[in-house]
């Protein structure tokens, strides 16, 4: 497996959840206490990039800042990738309630392209990626240009498109689900102890 770190992006706004995410309680843990202790059973080193330090401070992890203020996710990709002392970052979203390690390892065991990504249901998944520390210059560049579209640096770099045939017998399908909305939260509660 290769060397990486593992990053926590905490800075969003959860806008359409209307509380925040991350402290969503899900059997009995929050969703980044459960990522955390996941990361730490991964990687060596585990950072999470936030907007309010004291609020994720008991947290076993490195805890950061953005570095470019209001850059949205590719501000916080390019946060994990500034901190991250390794050559490759896996990095994931707050809100994963059923983040699966195997799915993650498998991740990690198919990369080395600038950006390796799930592509499933005709979809990039952006917080299930791992990306190379070669990305840094060309998210700076996409950020001081105002273009903070994840989507975009996909077809920028060299990017490994993962399809659910190299997850056989892996649930990725839960792994990179995320919850958005109270809808999505309803929905993670009916399936909770899965």
């Amino acid at each position: 497996m290769i060397d990486a770190t593992g990053v926590i992006l905490a800075g969003g706004q959860s806008r359409r959840m209307g509380l925040n995410k991350a402290l969503i309680e899900v059997d009995g843990l929050t969703i980044i206490e459960r990522t955390v202790a996941l990361f730490n059973d991964i990687f060596d080193d585990v950072i999470v990039a936030v907007n309010d330090v004291g609020l994720y401070s008991r947290l076993d992890a490195m805890i950061v800042t953005d570095v470019y203020k209001g850059a949205a996710t590719l501000g916080g990709i390019y946060t994990g990738l500034f901190h991250s002392q390794t050559p490759y970052t896996f990095v994931v979203a707050c809100d994963m309630p059923f983040l699966d390690a195997r799915a993650i390892k498998k991740t990690l065991e198919l990369s080395g392209s600038d950006a390796t990504a799930p592509f499933i249901n005709d979809k990039l998944h952006a917080m299930h990626t791992v990306y190379s520390r070669r990305c840094l210059k060309k998210i700076e560049g996409m950020i001081t240009a105002g273009n903070l579209r994840v989507s975009d640096l996909f077809s920028m770099i060299c990017t490994r498109r993962l399809v659910e045939a190299d997850f056989a017998g892996i649930p990725i399908l839960s792994s990179i689900e995320n919850v958005n909305t109270p809808e999505d939260l309803s929905r993670i509660r009916a399936d909770e102890g899965r």
